[in-house]
């Protein structure tokens, strides 16, 4: 499917439940694959991004079995990946090619990852250098710094590594591979990232020791596979917490939703625009917390948004700025530089596609000003082959004065495949 064509909406209402978290997904599958004995995953995310780390895994000898509701993992231990018969194709997923490249790191055999056509241009240098730091041998274009990787792995040491930026990639790539490493690995950042692998590591047994904003993880620890259940994704809820704040007459009730408070920096941002949102029956699954999330339609107010919020809500930036585009006054993003470094520009391609609707913005480096007005335009935008860019703009659609078309929604599957008949569901349309 190249375009969609979606309608205003009159509200949005009804209840639902979002699929699995990508990211606890991903490293189930992961740390499934390394454990010893079986794991056992209920709730998992079969976008394309996670099936391309179940595909890497399988071609690495891992026995993995999916009746459609339950994953199963035969894990093969630290030490059991076969080495892979040919290239690992990472698809589009930034998390599969950086995690994975710390697993092969610690492998005594020769591999090469690679990707897409927008992963082959995402930056690799700042997983590549730590890795060679601790003793790993990888190279690539440019250099090392883009894919495809090669890797010669083996022999690593700990390191005590200070990320330059806040990144659970980063820190989940150097604490995949300290598991390898002799002694102590660890790694600190500017601000708390999300902390699914800290809390997933502790869950299968590793030696790892948290600090505010650093973490500690020993070498040569044997891992044990476990029960996961993996809850809604709250970056797939926040398109419909959204939907539901900017489009009148609406009152939506997300179920099951994931939120870790290293991610619920999107529930704080809408909030602090006067979002009406409520967590009710707040629980623990799987060393996670989960919540059900009731969305009111609300008037929204500009805020500024930086600093230590902005790493909890990376992913979430593109539906915050349909918010903004919605709200009254000025919405100031900075710190925000990440977004540049993403599928595609986020800062760029939200930027371009809300002045085709009619809104005032300006770009920063680190972000951007977006004026909000009561109602955008009708017309064309462009996803850029982007998952959450085309999702934003179909939510900002509902409250559009004429239908709007999105190009390029195929992306769409890498996350989130059922998004456009749940979308069509609570809109009434």
């Amino acid at each position: 499917m190249d375009s969609i064509t979606i309608q205003p909406a009159a509200s949005v209402r009804g209840e639902i439940t979002v699929p699995g978290d990508k990211s606890i997904s991903h490293r189930s599958i992961m740390l499934g694959a390394i454990a010893n004995g079986v794991t056992t995953v209920r709730g998992f995310l079969r976008g394309e991004d996670n099936l391309s780390t179940m595909h890497a895994f399988r071609a690495m000898g891992v026995e993995i079995n999916d009746d459609g509701e339950t994953v199963k993992i035969t894990g093969r231990g630290l030490y059991g990946l076969n080495e892979p018969a040919d290239v690992l194709d990472c698809g589009n997923s930034g998390t599969t090619i950086r995690l994975i490249t710390g697993i092969l790191s610690g492998q005594s055999f020769f591999s090469v990852v690679t990707g897409d056509q927008y992963l082959r241009k995402r930056p690799m240098k700042r997983v590549v250098e730590p890795l060679t730091l601790m003793g790993a041998r990888i190279s690539g274009r440019k250099g090392g710094t883009l894919a495809p990787l090669a890797i010669d792995g083996g022999s690593l040491q700990g390191i005590a590594y200070q990320s330059p930026v806040s990144s659970a990639q980063i820190k989940s790539s150097i604490m995949l591979a300290g598991l390898y490493a002799a002694g102590e690995t660890s790694v600190s950042e500017p601000s708390l990232s999300r902390d699914h692998s800290e809390r997933m590591f502790k869950l299968f047994g590793a030696s790892l020791v948290r600090g505010d904003k650093s973490v500690t993880v020993r070498g040569g620890v044997e891992l044990t596979g476990q029960e996961v259940t993996v809850p809604g994704d709250i970056s797939s809820a926040a398109f419909f917490m959204v939907a539901a704040l900017i489009t009148p007459h609406s009152e939506l009730l997300i179920k099951n939703v994931g939120v870790n408070p290293s991610r619920t920096g999107i529930i704080d941002i809408l909030q602090s625009m006067g979002g009406d949102i409520q967590l009710l029956d707040q629980r623990e699954v799987s060393g996670e917390p989960v919540a059900d999330i009731l969305v009111r339609s609300s008037r929204l107010k500009g805020i500024s948004i930086s600093g230590a919020v902005v790493p909890r809500a990376i992913d979430e930036f593109p539906a915050i700025c349909v918010a903004a585009a919605l709200a009254e006054g000025v919405t100031v993003v900075r710190d925000a530089k990440e977004l540049r470094v993403k599928e595609t520009d986020r800062i760029t391609a939200m930027a371009d596609n809300l002045r085709a609707l009619g809104i005032v913005v300006t770009e920063s480096e680190d972000g951007m000003d977006i004026t909000g007005s009561e109602q955008l335009l009708g017309g064309t935008v462009d996803s850029c082959g982007d998952h959450r860019i085309a999702m934003s703009m179909s939510v900002a659609a509902l409250v559009a004065s004429s239908a709007i078309t999105v190009t390029d929604i195929a992306c769409v599957a890498t996350s989130f495949p059922t998004f456009f008949p749940l979308l069509e569901k609570v809109a009434g349309k």
